[in-house]
């Protein structure tokens, strides 16, 4: 059920990944997302594998939680399988499915575009927010988007603003699987019928969604107007953030792991 979804959850736990700067993670984070779009090859694909097996590692995450981290992305990364498998022109055909022909090649890009997208979500679960507290990722984004804040950048908004919508992410879950369950209990069927009766279906659980979403960031409001919220101007940190030496290895680590990997697809 929806209840399992790691996505926007944090993992509670005493790792080096958990001990580390959460600005350290972010600046990783981005290393890694460029990294998994420099990826073409199959070796460089089987070196990016074998890299986050290494930051699970690092994190001591349960295989069950990193699992439930991509398993709601699954049927959208099938679906960008076949729809480029199908699509894609270039290559030698493989075989005609009707009035489509697939090819090696279409298969290829097929294969690392749902790759990447896994990818995407995978390192975003493990660097950001299974290891790192929404509150202490909110303070890194803060202090990396600092710089801007000489052009009148609303710097810690900003921030706060990601950290909410992330944070928001288990309970907007929740949320929909307490409404699905509850109209079923009416006698919805979301399981059989046509595609389009049961997408017809979903109305009766979007409409509660968007109801409930909107109260919630209403009382989200209320609460930090009557705790006198003004925005960050003269607020100090009860726990202000400190690079240490244990962050700088983790950095260097990993951003020579990510380089190994641009590197062996520029060898190959």
């Amino acid at each position: 059920m929806l209840k399992d979804v790691s996505i926007g959850r944090y993992y509670q736990g005493n790792s080096i990944l958990h001990k580390t700067d959460p600005r350290i993670k972010v600046i990783l984070f981005v290393a890694y997302m460029v990294t998994v779009f420099f990826i073409t090859k199959i070796p460089t694909v089987a070196a990016l594998l074998l890299s986050t097996i290494v930051i699970i590692i690092m994190g001591r995450l349960p295989l069950k939680v990193v699992w439930n981290s991509v398993k709601p992305i699954l049927p959208i990364a099938f679906f960008i399988f076949a729809i480029n498998a199908l699509t894609i022109k270039e290559g030698n055909a493989l075989w005609k499915l009707w009035k489509f022909t697939v090819t090696d090649e279409g298969l290829m890009k097929a294969f690392l575009m749902s790759f990447r997208l896994l990818m995407l979500i995978l390192i975003t679960s493990i660097l950001l927010t299974l290891t790192t507290t929404p509150l202490k990722l909110s303070d890194a984004l803060e202090k990396l988007f600092s710089p801007l804040k000489v052009f009148k950048a609303p710097v810690h908004e900003m921030a706060m603003m990601m950290s909410i919508a992330l944070r928001f992410i288990p309970t907007l879950t929740d949320e929909t699987d307490k409404i699905m369950k509850a109209q079923v209990s009416r006698g919805a069927d979301y399981d059989t019928g046509s595609i389009l009766n049961r997408l017809k279906g979903y109305i009766t659980v979007l409409i509660p969604l968007f109801i409930s979403s909107f109260r919630r960031a209403e009382e989200l409001a209320i609460a930090m107007e009557a705790r006198c919220y003004s925005g960050g101007t003269g607020r100090t940190k009860l726990n202000p953030l400190k690079i240490t030496g244990k962050d700088i290895l983790v950095l260097v680590f990993l951003t020579i792991l990510a380089a190994s990997i641009i590197a062996v697809e520029k060898l190959i």
